[in-house]
């Protein structure tokens, strides 16, 4: 609701009040004066139907009805007064205005009705033979003890409500002007009650707006001079207070805002009570919207609601890991602390970390940790048992010695594949982070051409035929021995996958804003659930035919690392019996 001012609450007010009364006191004049002046009319139209009842009542007994008439008409002619004869059927045999025999049956009018059952009755009506309203009296005529008919009287009321109109005009006349008079008393009494309320509301915005050395005047009335006063005082207090808690508030937000870690503070209906931009950011909502409002509007997460409404009623703090379901899993680990005691519990703090990437890592850590043991154990028990089958006497026969060593050989080479992949993937590691790679323009296909030479060998051996077709000069930012190599594993898996008799194609092309290497190869394809995970060390599709063939399983991982060292993406379309085609998207020359 619209807020008015306390003149205009209190103004209307008196104004109301004396107008009612002064409205009040006409209407009960006007009515007062309006039933006198009907009163003394039937009174008079009373005497009048008394005076033509006294010289008609022999003449209706005898039925002398034109003499009737005729004295009807005398009497109406001298008194302006219209009279009726209506005998006890209500059929009307006299009147001064109409002729009886065009005139209706009387039996049922409210004042015949009255006069027949008590003597007298009037009424006042609208009449629709004179078009205007009537007053109407009737008296019962009487004759040897029996009511032989009834005379009516009846003149207009226009007299009386023209009377009843001037006295409605003078009262209006009269009332405006006592109207404004009470209107003028009424806004001065208003504004000598509002105007210290006024330079107190003017006092106030001044504290509101920060002025706390602005001063209030002193009314002269005493309640207000001692509100002005205790307003005063409150403003000085106020002066230190502030200053006291603008400097927390602002060491508070300074220390908040540096914090890495999300901090959220409830109140005991889990209402956020501040909330930095880190919290905001890991809860995805907006930290202005957030303050004030329920956890439960604005943090999604089930299970991150339950962690805030125990770290409420909990006495000691508690600490869970997270993980939420948005675009991305997220892990986040949550410490609660309760403010407050359990019987003046006051809300809690949360403090959100994000340990996505600490989790991942860990994962990572341990799952390749346990790759890489699961890898150099297989080629390692192998080698100790064809060692220990040769010491036990196997070494005496030359044939089987032979076979037995060029299997240790195989696993010694295999260990030493393993090793090297490693080597190399960490190197690629160490100078993606240190930006120590030596990226500079350079052909692209000349590198083709390299990693192409590099797998003639396997190709003659395994019947597979390279095409490779490219006239154009293509350049990229790249280095070039990275480059060759991640070539280089994609041709060599797509040669060791190819059925013999069959043809492995490279592409090179140019886009808007990217150039592209395309592997593609005839083979037995990958399903669809394999490719999300293509990528990782020491992921196989077939883990008996890729150690048969001599994968490490870390030549995709050494790939998408290269890639992204030159800040580009690797892909995969494959489908199984058809084939696949590895995608190397690299940026164009000062695209970057």
């Amino acid at each position: 609701m619209r807020n008015r001012k306390l003149v205009w609450q209190i103004f209307p007010t008196f104004l109301v009040i004396a107008l009612t009364a002064l409205f009040a006191a006409g209407w009960f004049a006007a009515r007062s004066f309006e039933e006198f002046y009907l009163k003394s009319v039937r009174s008079d139209l009373n005497v009048r139907g008394e005076l033509a009842l006294r010289d008609g009542r022999a003449l209706l007994a005898d039925g002398k009805l034109d003499e009737l008439h005729a004295l009807l008409d005398y009497f109406s002619q001298k008194t302006a007064t219209r009279f009726t004869i209506v005998l006890p059927d209500g059929k009307v045999v006299a009147d001064t205005r109409e002729k009886p025999a065009a005139m209706n049956n009387h039996k049922d009018r409210p004042e015949i009705v009255a006069a027949f059952a008590s003597g007298s009755g009037d009424s006042m009506r609208y009449s629709d033979t004179t078009k205007q309203r009537m007053l109407y009296v009737a008296n019962a005529i009487e004759h040897d003890g029996r009511t032989i008919g009834v005379v009516r009287a009846a003149v207009p009321v226009t007299m009386v409500d023209e009377a009843i109109a001037s006295v409605r005009n003078r009262f209006i006349a009269w009332g405006f002007l006592v109207a404004l008079f009470t209107a003028g008393v009424s806004w001065l009494m208003a504004r000598r009650i509002t105007r210290p309320i006024e330079e107190m509301r003017t006092g106030a915005e001044c504290f509101a707006r920060g002025d706390l050395n602005y001063q209030l005047p002193l009314p002269e009335s005493y309640e207000l001079a001692g509100l002005a006063t205790a307003l005063n005082a409150m403003a000085a207090q106020l002066e230190d207070r502030i200053e006291t808690i603008l400097r927390q508030s602002s060491e508070q937000n300074a220390v908040l805002a540096s914090m890495v870690e999300g901090v959220m503070a409830v109140d005991p209906r889990e209402k956020i009570i501040t909330m930095n931009s880190a919290a905001a950011g890991l809860l995805e909502c907006s930290r202005e919207r957030a303050l004030g409002s329920n956890v439960r509007d604005f943090v999604l997460h089930p299970e991150l609601r339950r962690f805030v409404s125990q770290a409420v009623t909990c006495d000691e703090p508690i600490q869970q890991d997270i993980t939420l379901d948005a675009a991305s899993v997220r892990v986040i680990q949550a410490r609660g602390t309760a403010l407050g005691e359990r019987d003046e519990r006051r809300g809690a703090v949360i403090v959100l970390n994000d340990v996505t990437n600490v989790r991942r890592l860990e994962n990572l850590r341990r799952d390749f940790v346990a790759n890489v043991s699961h890898e150099l154990k297989t080629p390692i028990t192998s080698i100790k048992g064809f060692v220990e089958t040769l010491l036990d006497g196997a070494l005496d026969q030359r044939a089987d010695a032979e076979r037995f060593l060029g299997i240790v050989g195989k696993q010694a080479d295999r260990l030493a594949a393993i090793v090297e992949d490693l080597l190399s993937l960490a190197k690629i590691e160490q100078s993606e982070g240190a930006s120590e790679l030596d990226i500079h323009e350079a052909d692209v296909r000349e590198v083709v051409h390299a990693a192409i030479q590099s797998c003639q060998g396997l190709a003659k051996e395994r019947q597979v035929a390279i095409c490779f077709d490219a006239t154009v000069s293509i350049s990229a930012e790249i280095a070039p021995p990275l480059l060759e190599q991640a070539v280089f594993n994609l041709l060599d898996n797509a040669i060791k996958y190819s059925a013999a008799d069959s043809d492995v194609t490279i592409a090179v092309e140019r886009t808007a804003s990217e150039v592209l290497v395309s592997v593609t190869d005839r083979g037995a394809g990958i399903e669809a659930e394999h490719l999300p995970r293509l990528f990782e060390r020491f992921y196989r599709v077939d883990k008996a035919r890729s150690r048969k063939l001599g994968g490490t399983g870390l030549g995709l991982a050494i790939v998408k690392h290269i890639v992204s060292a030159h800040r580009g993406r690797v892909v995969v379309d494959s489908k199984p019996g058809v084939g696949s085609t590895f995608t190397i998207h690299l940026p164009k020359p000062h695209s970057r």
